[in-house]
């Protein structure tokens, strides 16, 4: 008598494919949930089209489909993709503050009164900054976003709560956004401004390509002027030019199809420079010479990484910068807010207070939300190690 052997099935038994397609359906729901957290991908913003793109063609900085740095630039050394995935993985680094941080609170009420001097910057966090200047009101990088990312749900998370709420902004003068990442252009932020009675004569400036994102998230095109480098605009008794920097953009997939950014605005008694985003290169001293001395400038001291060294300065850089550019203070931005680099969340701080010393550098270190006028210098208050103690 001879036994029976069932054919194997090429086919999963019932159980198999119910466990299948429960995993499959918790992957589809997970999806759907991360596509929802993005406004079902509305905060990745619009690509160029049209005579936006046509003139993005134009451009002598655009070359091959994308724009290009003033000089050759890598996102990440050459083989540095798992060296800098252990690191982000396996460090030990205090990247997020151990309690809260001291904020200045703000209202409305505490721009009512001009700045003595003509010039006042408040710092709102990251490379958000507040300037008041010659008469007008100019805001850089604006983010009130929670998250440095396309979802609310995940991503970079602000160490503190913005020190001021968009709807107790002053009447604005111009917004100026030097790049569409995330943590330089929040769309929640335009898409109030853009409903909002009391910013209603706001004018946004932005690198070439950035006005998609603008128009998509409900900007009217009459609001919004978009600048290649070393272009121009005046916006009451401001002239803003955007100067270069070595960066590079994007908040998809593609990369560099709208331009990035540094700004130097000069009014009839003031000059300042917003760095944005950059590594170092060449360009500081040449904008220094052509839009400087500069009263004060903004210039990015974190998010460094060994493996990364084209793209971002370091605090050292950043003095460095601020001398080449002509500056006469130096108010350090973009740390202190997200986590985005392997480094203590407090160390550029104390490097940039370091390097300032060793430089001969003036030098301003306001808590988030608080407001300075480089005319009349304070000590420096190290604010950061109280958190660092607690």
């Amino acid at each position: 008598m001879s036994a029976y052997i069932r054919p194997m099935s090429l086919f999963p038994t019932s159980r198999v494919r119910r466990v299948l397609l429960v995993i499959l359906a918790a992957v589809v729901v997970i999806v759907v949930v991360l596509i929802r957290s993005t406004g079902w991908l509305d905060a990745l913003g619009a690509a160029p089209t049209g005579e936006r793109l046509a003139r993005i063609q134009r451009s002598p900085n655009y070359k091959d489909g994308a724009f290009r740095n003033p000089e050759p630039t890598t996102l990440g050394a050459p083989g540095s993709t798992w060296k800098t995935l252990r690191q982000w993985l396996g460090g030990h680094e205090q990247r997020v503050p151990l309690g809260p941080l001291p904020i200045v609170r703000l209202t409305k009420a505490d721009f009512a009164t001009p700045p003595a001097s003509g010039l006042r910057a408040t710092w709102l966090g990251h490379s958000t900054v507040l300037v008041e200047i010659d008469g007008a009101r100019i805001l850089f990088d604006p983010v009130w976003g929670e998250r440095a990312s396309p979802s609310s749900l995940i991503g970079p998370k602000r160490f503190h709560e913005p020190p001021l709420a968009i709807d107790n902004l002053p009447p604005l003068d111009v917004i100026v956004a030097s790049h569409d990442h995330y943590d330089h252009l929040d769309r929640e932020f335009v898409r109030a401004i853009a409903q909002s009675a009391t910013q209603s004569r706001a004018r946004f400036v932005v690198p070439l390509g950035v006005g998609a994102h603008l128009e998509k998230w409900g900007v009217a095109p009459d609001r919004i002027t978009e600048l290649d480098w070393t272009e121009s605009t005046t916006v009451g008794p401001l002239t803003l030019t955007a100067t270069r920097a070595r960066h590079f953009s994007g908040r998809g997939f593609s990369r560099n199809h709208t331009l990035w950014a540094s700004f130097a605005v000069t009014g009839p008694q003031h000059r300042i420079f917003h760095s944005g985003d950059t590594g170092p290169f060449a360009g500081f001293v040449d904008i220094g010479t052509e839009y400087g001395p500069f009263d004060l400038t903004f210039v990015k001291i974190g998010a460094y990484g060994e493996t990364w060294p084209d793209i971002h300065l370091t605090p050292e850089q950043a003095v460095d910068a601020n001398t080449k550019l002509r500056g006469n203070v130096l108010l350090p931005i973009h740390w202190g807010t997200f986590n985005l680099a392997m480094h203590a969340w407090d160390e550029p701080a104390e490097r940039v207070v370091a390097a300032a010393v060793l430089a001969g550098t003036r030098l301003v270190m306001p808590k988030p939300g608080e407001s300075v006028e480089p005319s009349v210098l304070k000590p420096i208050d190290p604010w950061w190690r109280t958190v660092r103690a607690k």
